[in-house]
């Protein structure tokens, strides 16, 4: 169960205007947790995009090879990143720069690196153990 604090931010990272979702780290392999992740926003009902440089399509859906190649204008995107700690960083900075805010750094992601550079750019994370398989809302349950 996530904490107040955490509700606020689950709750204000679904309900955006756009509602377009990216996840960063996205797998073909359906045991590896960027599918996992991938497949609970589609099953949900949000249309979302898998970012994944070596892949063109994941799960029947067409693949980004980085978030300056979402379709549409990047910044309508919230973001899931699935990656190792070592590369989540550069993964926010290429956020930032194209002007995507709302990000959330599902659990094993995170750096104190990362966690710094978000919060010292304004970013909207969400961090350090809430996952969206446990903890995201249903499209059809965001009022």
């Amino acid at each position: 169960m996530a904490t107040p604090a955490v509700a606020t931010l689950v709750r204000e990272f679904f309900s955006s205007a756009e509602q377009k979702f990216a996840v960063v780290g996205a797998s073909t392999n359906r045991s590896k947790f960027g599918n996992r992740v991938l497949r609970w926003y589609n099953d949900n009902g949000y249309t979302v995009v898998p970012v994944n440089p070596k892949e063109k399509t994941i799960e029947s859906l067409g693949c980004v090879p980085n978030l300056s190649s979402l379709p549409g204008k990047p910044s309508d995107y919230h973001v899931s990143i699935i990656t190792p700690p070592t590369v989540t960083k550069s993964i926010l900075e290429e956020a930032h720069t194209n002007g995507i805010q709302h990000v959330w750094l599902q659990p094993g992601a995170e750096s104190s690196e990362a966690l710094a550079f978000a919060n010292d750019v304004g970013m909207r994370i969400l961090a350090s153990g809430p996952c969206v398989i446990e903890n995201g809302i249903p499209k059809a349950d965001i009022k």
